[in-house]
């Protein structure tokens, strides 16, 4: 068959199967995923054990041999027995939500041709894409040689579910994940998350609270004051890769912060209300391949007598976590601030001139009707540390689907474009001449 009859077959099956589609990530998203390691269920909490077991069903359903690691991740090869040439990696776990949401943040809502709920973008919708272009294909009877889904609990911790699959089992020898951007994301930064505290004592303030994840930017700061007065200020969340699209309500507390603690007034300095890079921090580094970097102050509190924060940074490929995370840690030290944390990733790059590349930005090409590029981007995906992997899509480039915020989504249009750029993919790499 002609590869653009088929993705027009493909295009046609999804459009006869929307509603059934919708209805399958309405269930994914109804599941409270957010992992937990020190839940008592193992190894991330009760949540992601059901959102696992709700994806070995769907692949199971679809014929698929399926394997369960301990409720780390789950997997299912399309052929019993034989070696996958293709490895479709997504996550079922997400971020909490906020009580800001206009949207119930567990159950779909679709609206004016939108599509509402935590894990719509990151990454239950692009799960739910995957799992119906498995079934198209299933469905149709194409030859195919063997690939591989496979589904983990602990993407948004750091990716212990995948350390743990990899000492199981190795990855295909060409893998993407929908965890980033179309076309293809090539090109991921590094990460340094660190956590930092100091005593903190004040003649005004009682208690500080801000931040709800380390790689989120809040949205939120409440401070209570010892003469029982309270004060919100209020912001916009983001990714915490993408602080330029948030309005931090941290630094935009530290702004108008004219107080005398010596603590809030050097954070101050260091982190510029609008400022994005780290450059008052010394940082602000950038390079031609992957952009400027960036650097946000995304938790602060007190907690036991301490002022406690958290810091999202993330860095240019011509630079390391070593160099990255020296920087930061001074800077913090002579601002009086000790160091309990810090943990990172170097940057990660596949050669956009790759055969496996080449092939992805083709069916880009086929199925959105333009040309194809790699791009680089500061948020890692779950390919990062899978040496020869990309990330293809689940989002476009100029879309801001408030992932890791309130009222995340993804657009009918965009999650079409999803369905039709799985099955296309798959059946680009693995039908069978």
């Amino acid at each position: 068959m002609d590869k653009n009859e088929l993705a027009a077959k493909f295009a046609a099956y999804f459009d006869e199967h929307m509603q059934e589609i919708l209805a399958d990530l309405d269930e994914v998203i109804s599941i409270n995923s957010i992992a937990d390691e020190n839940a008592e269920v193992k190894p991330f909490g009760e949540g992601s054990a059901k959102a696992l077991a709700w994806g070995e069903s769907k692949l199971a359903a679809l014929g698929m041999t399926t394997k369960n690691f301990g409720n780390y991740a789950v997997r299912g090869d399309f052929i019993d027995g034989e070696e996958p040439v293709l490895g479709i990696l997504a996550h079922l776990d997400t971020v909490p939500a906020s009580s800001n949401w206009k949207y119930d943040p567990f159950r779909l809502t679709v609206d004016d041709g939108v599509l509402y709920g935590r894990g719509t973008i990151d990454d239950k919708g692009p799960a739910t894409a995957v799992i119906w272009a498995v079934k198209a294909i299933r469905e149709m009877g194409l030859p195919m040689k063997n690939f591989r889904v496979i589904f983990g609990g602990n993407e948004e911790n750091g990716c212990t579910d995948m350390e743990y699959y990899e000492k199981c089992e190795k990855f295909p020898p060409n893998v993407f994940t929908p965890d980033g951007s179309f076309p293809v994301l090539n090109c991921e930064k590094g990460m340094v998350h660190l956590t930092f505290s100091a005593p903190f004592e004040d003649s005004e303030i009682e208690s500080i609270s801000a931040g709800m994840a380390i790689n989120a930017i809040p949205d939120r700061m409440e401070i209570s004051f010892k003469n029982g007065e309270n004060k919100l200020v209020t912001g916009r969340s983001a990714h915490g890769s993408r602080p330029e699209n948030g309005d931090n309500a941290i630094t935009k507390f530290l702004n108008g912060y004219n107080g005398g603690n010596a603590l809030l007034g050097g954070l101050k300095k260091l982190f510029p209300h609008g400022e994005s890079d780290g450059t008052a921090c010394g940082l602000g580094f950038e390079d031609k391949v992957s952009g400027r970097m960036t650097c946000a102050l995304t938790i602060l509190k007190t907690e036991n007598g301490r002022l406690c924060g958290g810091i999202d940074i993330r860095f240019p490929i011509d630079r390391t976590y070593a160099e990255i995370s020296g920087i930061i840690t001074k800077a913090l030290n002579d601002a009086g601030f000790a160091i309990d944390t810090c943990e990172g990733m170097e940057p990660h790059y596949v050669d956009e001139n790759s055969d496996f590349v080449q092939t992805l930005l083709r069916v880009y090409e086929r199925v959105k009707g333009e040309k194809g590029y790699c791009i680089a981007e500061g948020g890692i995906t779950y390919v990062h540390n899978t040496e020869g992997a990309v990330a293809f899509g689940a989002e476009f480039p100029d879309e801001d689907n408030h992932m890791h915020g309130d009222d995340e989504h993804i657009t009918m249009e965009t999650f079409r474009y999803n369905l039709n750029m799985y099955a296309n993919a798959i059946a680009e790499i693995c039908i069978k001449d």
